[in-house]
């Protein structure tokens, strides 16, 4: 069995970083999904990946995979790539891009 450790990014409707500090271990299926015949549902067998287990940092999340014996994969969180500007940085006599409508 498989697992992956990340720490989730921040949703759309977030301004601050409350979930930066947590770290997920979600398992990876082992089993296909199948489509029910008369509901046209997707379901499967595997319900080890209904589980998500969360940590405080990504070293107790590797200790937690280690000590169970799981293989595991360590996906980094990708650095913000915007900068953060203010609304009055738009109307600057300075900026290199002229501001026009």
């Amino acid at each position: 069995m498989t697992a992956r450790i990340y720490s989730p990014a921040k949703t759309a409707m977030q301004s601050g970083k409350g979930k930066a500090s947590v770290w997920l271990v979600e398992f990876d299926r082992s089993s296909a999904r199948s489509i029910d015949p008369l509901m046209g549902y997707t379901s499967s067998g595997d319900t080890q990946t209904q589980v998500k287990l969360r940590f405080d940092s990504k070293e107790d999340a590797i200790a937690y995979a280690q000590k169970q014996g799981l293989a595991f994969r360590l996906e980094e969180p990708k650095q913000q790539k915007r900068r953060n500007a203010s609304y009055s940085d738009n109307f600057k006599f300075d900026r290199k891009v002229p501001w026009t409508h």
